[in-house]
């Protein structure tokens, strides 16, 4: 399927032509039909030789040009109708620039009414007018759809410009601008929009704008269910998780994951100098109008906050539209939807300086601010992942060669403040530095730094104790060396300046065992435990251990809960224990 819009002054004939081309009414509402006057969208569609092209019918009324741009909006192709009979009028021109805004490359000069007036003289104007604009040169034809005169030749240009169309990506995230929602009895909540790439499916879930998660209950192409449908494509979509009250035209149907609304949107004008619009305006995209403030950056580039978010992404085209003054001063092409913040004196013109270079240059400056960004955002902004990757991250090339120096610096740091333990975690590393776990740990083999278990550690290290703990510890082991099972009292491990980080280093080094808060033993006392534990009758109480033990409670309890949990010993019920 193609999609063409139709664009023209009100009352050139637009409707009249669908009609007359299609069979099928394209006005919707009982008020246009009365009136003769296109007030909203209409939709109708034809096969012409082996295309289906379905017709995206605007209104023609300056009162109406919202509703004309959303339907143009997400339109590859339009038809451009002017009559024989008045020639090129005020609506003629805002719908020109309006197509010329949004970039449409595709189209045809359609000049109706010719039972009524010569069209020669209209149609060489019109296709003056029409080639200053992105269309350029397109075929033109006179048809009267009264009399049917010129439309098998239109029909004939209508497949042309069919087959010079683009292919779709239809595997492209989904982003479908909805500009159409309503109430089916029976059904619930239906929106319809034009998909210019992707492919939705029944049972698939899609995300609302920024709000739930919906699911796809039903699809309708051209009028007949469907359990799929691909781009390019007219399409109703009966949703599941949504009220009608909670939709409305502009918003979005995506990909979930897959886009990232923005607020703040830095662009390139296209038919203006950012000095000479107005700073406010309504950015139209896709079937979505939004109010704009317009911060000029360079001669052509410009800064949007904008009202509302939008899921925008670099190279996405829309316009500015005043609509006090009905005119379409420029068409803009979207540069980056994640801009930086502007706070320094000149630093809107720095950004201009960078706006101006190659696109590809907008991503790497994206990254370098970042230092690493995953793939999967970068494609989300619209960017193709620059050459320097890590992973599933773009890495900054800076970054990526000062990283193991800056890792080397922190580590010494860290062991001139903890010089007892055994090595830095790397979770505590990636943190201090910033960085995502996969691109640090991708850099760690360039420090010289050992990584096990997660630890970082100096390159051969052992666990040598600092020659004060050492000393102290020394004194421990010659406590217990004559009395196995007397660990020292606190008092005694305060006198030797053993604390916490001291034992736990002593732990570590395999010089000490903390069998619990402030009892330390030596390492060799589970197995010197077992063997006189052997000598008692089974089962045995904590009173006969201690005794056997030559201890006190304070020590015999914990010993024993840690033989339990080694699996020495087994504890009954009754509180006594046997050996395994």
């Amino acid at each position: 399927m193609h999609v063409v819009a139709t664009a023209g002054h009100v009352d050139h004939g637009k409707s009249a032509l669908v009609r007359a081309l299609t069979g099928m009414e394209p006005d919707r509402l009982a008020e246009e039909r009365s009136r003769g006057l296109t007030v909203d969208l209409g939709f109708a569609w034809t096969e012409l030789s082996d295309h289906v092209l379905a017709f995206v019918d605007v209104p023609g009324h300056e009162r109406f040009v919202s509703n004309m741009l959303a339907g143009t909006g997400p339109v590859a192709a339009a038809m451009f109708v002017v009559a024989a009979d008045e020639g090129w009028q005020a609506q003629s021109g805002e719908h020109l620039a309006a197509l010329d805004a949004f970039g449409v490359r595709h189209g045809l000069l359609v000049v109706t009414k010719a039972d009524r007036a010569d069209p020669a003289p209209v149609l060489a104007q019109a296709r003056d007018r029409i080639a200053a604009t992105s269309l350029g040169r397109v075929h033109a034809v006179a048809v009267s759809a009264r009399t049917g005169e010129g439309l098998d030749r239109l029909r004939q240009h209508l497949v042309a410009l069919a087959d010079e169309l683009p292919e779709p990506d239809r595997d492209a995230d989904v982003r479908l601008w909805i500009d159409r929602a309503f109430t089916v009895r029976g059904a619930g909540t239906v929106v319809t929009g034009t998909l210019g790439a992707g492919t939705i499916g029944v049972g698939e879930q899609l995300r609302l704008g920024t709000g739930p998660r919906v699911t796809v209950r039903g699809l309708q192409a051209l009028g007949q269910p469907r359990d799929e449908v691909d781009a390019v494509a007219r399409v109703a979509v009966n949703l599941r998780g949504v009220d009608r009250g909670d939709v409305r035209r502009g918003d979005t149907l995506l990909t979930p994951g897959a886009w990232e609304h923005t607020r703040e949107v830095d662009v390139r004008l296209r038919g203006a100098k950012s000095a000479e619009v107005h700073r406010g305006l309504v950015l139209h995209v896709g079937a979505a109008a939004v109010a704009a403030r317009v911060r000029p950056l360079g001669t052509d580039t410009a800064r949007l906050a904008l009202a509302a978010p939008l899921p925008l992404r670099a190279g996405d085209t829309g316009l500015l539209r005043d609509p006090g003054q009905h005119r379409v001063p420029a068409g803009v092409d979207v540069l980056d939807p994640d801009p930086p913040p502007l706070r320094r004196r000149g630093a809107a013109r720095a950004r201009a300086a960078e706006l101006d270079e190659r696109d590809d240059a907008v991503a790497a400056a994206y990254v370098r601010r970042h230092g690493a960004v995953p793939l999967s955002r970068l494609r989300a902004l619209g960017w193709h992942p620059p050459a320097s990757r890590v992973g599933s991250f773009a890495v900054d090339e800076r970054l990526l060669a000062e990283l193991p120096g800056r890792a080397k610096q922190e580590f010494a740091a860290w062991r001139a403040r903890e010089p007892l333990a055994s090595g830095l975690p790397v979770r505590s590393l990636r943190q201090t530095l910033a960085v995502p776990s996969e691109v640090l740990t991708a850099v760690l083999p360039q420090t010289g730094l050992e990584l096990r278990d997660g630890v970082l550690r100096d390159p051969g290290s052992t666990e040598n104790l600092p020659e004060r703990i050492d000393r102290a510890v020394r004194e421990v082991e010659r406590m217990l060396d004559s009395c196995p099972f007397h660990a020292p009292e606190a008092d005694d491990l305060s006198r030797l300046g053993l604390g916490t980080r001291e034992l736990a280093a002593a732990e570590r080094a395999g010089r000490l065992l903390r069998v619990a808060r402030g009892v330390v033993l030596a390492p060799r006392s589970l197995s010197r435990a077992r063997a006189v534990l052997t000598g008692l009758p089974q089962p045995f109480t904590v009173s006969q251990a201690r005794k056997a033990l030559d201890t006190t409670r304070r020590v015999a309890v914990p010993l024993l809960e840690r033989l339990d949990a080694d699996g020495v010993t087994r504890r009954h019920d009754d509180g006594t224990r046997t050996l395994r």
